[in-house]
């Protein structure tokens, strides 16, 4: 096997397992494996004809099941990757040598990249170079017979359009054209973004009226064209005047008509929305088809809320008497979960079930999943009551998801009623379902409860699986227990899996046993590919049992193979380095993070890792970085900084307000909570002049000094000697509530009576020199 031919082991673990060949030898004995020490046969192979026969079938149709999911989609990545390295033609020319022929996916693929390497290019001139070798890409596919679809080529005429390159883009234009006739209508799309750009006034007029007087399909493709180019440049009165010229009924059945209504929500162009809608009624479209149009056109109006938007939805609805399609409201349900209105989508769903009766279960599910993402999780008796009320056919997903809301709400007696449902309703199986109880009860460190989960599952006659065991290892209390359950591992013959060997890592590792926990590692049953799984979870393991510095080391030798940390390994082995020196580590675990989520939290640990050690320049530029990715979520991490500012032993004050800066000059907004702890800062170092400063931002960032804020002020100027300004502050501090009395008596009690032990040590400091000066007098 070549190879090319092999596959690699993740594909190996989702691709079926290759039957094992019929053996040569009728009379061999069965072959066999060991799995636990127990040993499994095979049966000899069937004499049977008609058998054999359906082996063969099966085998032929994994053969092309894997070839075409596996050997193909890795062939692309070959190619990619020698593209990168050789240059396109020299791998065609290379993979062509190979009996290989290059086929439409394998082009696209090395397009893609040379556009890719085109737009990380500085300047033009050095992105020449890609665009050279990309038209070589398309002229070779031409002279193969190859098609070129708008999948590929669109990407390409935007960037061309984008960085001003005209006249290449004539002349990939008249070359696609040349090649195929049918792109003709969408590139003309391409050429009137280009005289928006360009902004040639001239030529757009020109366009549009030349499909004025032709009734021609052909012509109406031109023309949709344009309009969806003037809908997504904003140029309404354009859109509006090309309206006017075509027959709305014929527009209707524009395959662009769906971005049309989104375009004409965006612009409120209302009358034409309803021109359309129209034309489509009467010449008999689907009401599904309608309501999915009304849909794209209410959720794009511009600034709408979502509770007017859903008004408008159904005022359309009721207008062209339509009911709307269980599609169009699962998309308001995810549309309302976005925006947080986890009570709105409910009746949303809640409406949807009552006007019909085929509503599955799964549109319930968005809204299960915003109420655990968004911790709403009160919201979960009135969304299983509702599921009940209207006689939806749960799935044992639906059934998981609810015993997990209501575990993660601390309610285990709702979630044994679900769990009672479940098992009257007969078609599924409940392991799982006892699995979510027990780990909710392991998560709240209720061992006993977890224990009686255990107790109902044998009175249940349900038996615990992998992941059950995987549950009671990982929490056991002592390495007892973890012998006891991987004998009834052996004994109920459960495979291990990847979820237990992650268990067993933890486990010994969280009881301190760390050589037993590296043991697991050594296991030569393990299949290969769980064996970067354990790695990461042994790292992860190491961590935060206080081993950071075997994690690191387990670390460099995954990196040296070629291998990478789970993301949650990561971001636990970057929370738990703490030592200074570690910053290019950091960076290195941070790299290795590739999904935005946890590369996120995992930029705000090391931020706050660079606070802790002074990093200044590092942190401001993973600042950047993180506003880059996501806005919102940065003024979290902000507060974050701000209250290690606060919370370290030595308050570096310099650093915060650098940072302050360095947050106003990126245009964030500074809140209330990060000022707070700022101020107390300057309590804590008992430094009035940033106090004062601080004092001024709360009134710069728009934020009005509070009693919390004027406390912290007054503490400020005590701890500071500045007697005076306190009394007047704390004139204008209302008193009537206890808890601010008893910080200002607190205060007193604290500064004053500092104050008093300062004069008296003073004294009597003045006494001894007074003293000792009286008695050299009286020696003289």
């Amino acid at each position: 096997m070549s190879v090319l031919d092999a596959p690699d082991e993740e594909e190996c673990a989702t691709s079926p397992e290759v039957p094992v060949e019929d053996s040569e030898d009728d009379g061999e004995v069965a072959t066999s494996n060991k799995i636990l020490d127990f040993e499994w046969f095979q049966t000899q192979p069937s004499r049977d004809p008609l058998m054999h026969w359906r082996r063969e079938v099966a085998r032929e149709k994994k053969k092309h099941y894997i070839f075409k999911n596996v050997e193909s989609r890795r062939y692309t990545k070959l190619m990619r990757m020698c593209a990168n390295r050789l240059g396109t033609e020299s791998t065609i020319e290379f993979f062509g040598k190979l009996g290989r022929e290059t086929g439409v996916k394998e082009f696209n693929s090395m397009i893609k990249l040379c556009l890719e390497k085109a737009k990380a290019c500085r300047d033009i001139d050095s992105a020449v170079e890609y665009i050279y070798r990309a038209y070589r890409l398309f002229e070779t596919m031409k002279d193969k017979g190859l098609t070129i679809e708008k999948d590929i080529y669109g990407p390409f005429l935007l960037y061309l359009i984008d960085v001003g390159m005209f006249e290449e883009f004539e002349m990939f234009s008249a070359f696609f054209k040349e090649l195929n006739p049918k792109c003709f209508s969408r590139i003309a799309y391409y050429e009137m973004l280009l005289c928006i750009r360009i902004q040639d006034e001239e030529k757009i007029q020109e366009l549009c009226h030349s499909v004025e007087d032709y009734n021609e399909k052909a012509h109406y493709d031109l023309a949709e064209s344009y309009m969806l180019a003037f809908a997504e440049s904003g140029r309404k009165e354009d859109l509006v005047a090309l309206l006017d010229m075509l027959d709305l009924s014929k527009v209707s059945g524009s395959k662009y008509i769906y971005n049309i209504f989104k375009s004409l929500g965006r612009l409120e162009l209302e009358n034409y929305a309803e021109k359309l809608l129209q034309g489509m009624r009467s010449k008999g479209c689907a009401d599904h088809n309608i309501s999915s149009l009304i849909l794209d056109y209410t959720t794009n109006i511009t600034n709408i809320m979502v509770e007017d938007m859903l008004v408008a939805f159904h005022k359309w609805h009721e207008k062209f008497e339509v009911a709307p399609s269980i599609a169009a409201y699962d998309k308001i349900i995810s549309i309302c979960c976005n925006s947080s209105k986890i009570g709105l989508a409910l009746d949303v769903a809640d409406r949807m079930c009552k006007s019909s009766s085929d509503v599955p279960v799964e549109s319930f599910h968005p809204i299960i999943h915003a109420c655990e993402q968004r911790c709403e999780l009160h919201m979960a008796r009135p969304i299983y009551d509702l599921i009940r009320h209207h006689n939806l056919k749960l799935k044992s997903e639906t059934f998981r998801s609810m015993i997990s809301l209501f575990v993660k709400l601390k309610d285990f007696e709702g979630a044994y009623n679900i769990l009672t449902d479940a098992e009257e309703f007969g078609e599924i199986s409940t392991v799982s379902l006892y699995n979510a109880i027990m780990l909710g009860y392991y998560r709240e460190k209720n061992y006993n409860g977890a224990q009686m989960v255990m107790s109902q599952m044998q009175i249940a006659g349900v038996k615990p699986d992998s992941e059950t065991f995987s549950y009671l290892i990982a929490n056991c209390e002592s390495e007892e227990n973890i012998s006891k359950y991987r004998d009834q591992l052996r004994q109920d013959l459960i495979p291990m899996t990847r979820h237990i060997y992650v268990a067993l890592t933890v486990a010994y590792a969280r009881l301190g046993n760390f050589d037993m926990a590296k043991q697991v590692l050594l296991d030569k049953e393990i299949p290969r590919k769980f064996l970067s799984d354990i790695k990461s979870a042994l790292v992860g393991a190491l961590a935060s049992n206080g081993q950071v510095l075997d994690a690191l080391r387990l670390h460099d030798v995954i990196k040296e193979s070629g291998g990478s940390l789970e993301p949650k390994a990561a971001i636990t082995l970057i929370e738990h380095i703490r030592t200074e020196g570690e910053l290019d580590r950091m960076h290195q675990l941070l790299d290795g993070l590739n999904d935005s989520d946890s590369w996120f939290e995992g930029c705000g640990r090391v931020l706050l890792y660079c606070v802790q050690h002074n990093y200044t320049d590092v942190a401001i530029d993973l600042l950047k970085q993180l506003k880059e990715k996501d806005e919102m979520s940065t003024y979290m991490v902000v507060d974050q900084v701000f209250c290690q500012i606060w919370d370290m032993e030595i308050t570096n004050l310099d650093l915060g307000m650098v940072f302050l800066d360095a947050v106003k000059e990126l245009g964030l907004n500074v809140s209330r909570t990060s000022l707070d702890f700022l101020l107390s800062a300057c309590v804590k170092a008992k430094n009035l002049q940033r106090a004062q400063q601080i004092w001024s931002e709360y009134e710069s960032a728009g934020l009005p000094h509070n009693v919390l804020t004027s406390l912290r002020m007054y503490q400020a100027f005590l701890s500071s000697g500045g007697r005076k300004a306190a009394k007047k502050l704390l004139k204008t501090i209302p008193k009537e509530d206890d808890h601010v009395r008893y910080i200002i008596d607190s205060c007193h009690t604290t500064y004053y009576s500092e104050d008093f032990k300062h004069s008296a040590t003073v004294r009597l400091s003045s006494q001894k020199r007074a003293r000792s000066k009286q008695k050299a007098t009286n020696k003289g």
